[in-house]
């Protein structure tokens, strides 16, 4: 569960991932947490619609905005969606269902509910993280939707139109009381996070700060396992986990274990942003973040995040390249 460069890689086995930290963490779990119904006497657990037949939220089409299109994509009544799944992925973004093919997931939902304003129907093409990219640059897709994090680097050569928070969260063990605003609270805390991560370099950054204030710096822990970390979460041996908020998300409303007790941007110190992404200058971003904004206005864009639990990552309309990730914190 580690998110590098503000997206998410595709994790090969993530229902034994889940699988596992449910054996570990309940005395009394089902083997597929993802289609777990709620335990008597526990609502807070959530089951998330995981089938490959299920209906996907769209919106009617915009003439107007589907006009804004190059002729050739309007002219082609298809939208060529990369994302970065290939291996399986991870919930709730893109993943795949029950049948083990049919992808799933936040952002094949947006792929749909963009498509369906532009009067276009979705193709969805799943590959590995590195060639999503290659695909966008080639042609291939003609966008990417994949947690991509909108960069100061990545807009040399991608243009972004926005459609949620990039936000990293701090989880704890459920009723810990901890609450996490700033560097001054995560002082004396030990903090389970991956190595090589932008969480890692935002809890070395409040380390910094920390250091600076004459308070005691968190102490960083490491685990090559989800499992081993959300065992050592509800075991007591950390305090907390920093890690994507998609994910953190998924598994708090599935589990019903821990609770996420703050957040952070995952561009940090700027707001972090992810964006449907596509090659610089080919027409597109208008029309898609046009699209984004007519399905803000009609509703649709909500109940795709409430799907999928993600409503705190919803923004008020879509911006076209805001500010990214400086370049001096891409790895």
């Amino acid at each position: 569960m580690t998110q590098r460069l503000n997206s998410v890689r595709p994790a090969v086995g993530w229902r034994a991932a889940l699988a596992a930290i449910v054996v570990l963490a309940a005395p009394v779990a089902c083997a597929d947490p993802q289609t777990e119904a709620p335990r008597a006497g526990d609502a807070s657990v959530v089951a998330f619609d995981t089938s490959a037949n299920q209906q996907h939220i769209t919106s009617a089409k915009v003439d107007s905005i589907a006009a804004e299109l190059p002729a050739a994509v309007r002219e082609s009544g298809t939208l060529v969606v990369g994302n970065g799944s290939a291996g399986g992925g991870l919930p709730p973004l893109g993943f795949t269902a029950d049948d083990n093919k049919t992808p799933i997931g936040v952002e094949i939902d947006i792929a749909y509910l963009v498509a369906s304003v532009l009067g276009l129907k979705a193709e969805i093409q799943t590959t590995s993280w590195e060639n999503l990219f290659l695909g966008l640059d080639s042609g291939k897709y003609q966008v990417g939707i994949s947690n991509i994090g909108v960069s100061e680097l990545r807009k040399e050569k991608y243009d972004f139109a926005t459609y949620r928070l990039g936000l990293h969260a701090f989880e704890a063990k459920k009723g810990s009381g901890l609450k996490i605003a700033g560097p001054a609270d995560i002082s004396g805390k030990t903090i389970a996070v991956s190595s090589g991560t932008l969480q890692e370099a935002i809890l070395l950054d409040w380390n910094k700060q920390n250091a600076a204030a004459g308070r005691k710096p968190a102490n960083p822990k490491y685990y090559q396992q989800a499992s081993d970390t959300y065992l050592a979460l509800e075991s007591g041996r950390i305090d907390l986990y920093l890690g994507p908020n998609p994910n953190a998300s998924y598994h708090v409303a599935t589990q019903a274990k821990t609770e996420i007790v703050g957040t952070v941007s995952s561009s940090y110190p700027v707001q972090g942003l992810v964006g449907i992404t596509t090659k610089k200058d080919n027409g597109l971003v208008k029309p898609l973040a046009d699209a984004l904004n007519a399905a803000v206005a009609d509703g649709s864009y909500a109940k795709v995040l409430k799907k999928w639990g993600l409503d705190a990552e919803a923004v008020p309309k879509s911006l076209i390249n805001p500010p990214g990730l400086p370049k001096d914190k891409q790895k």
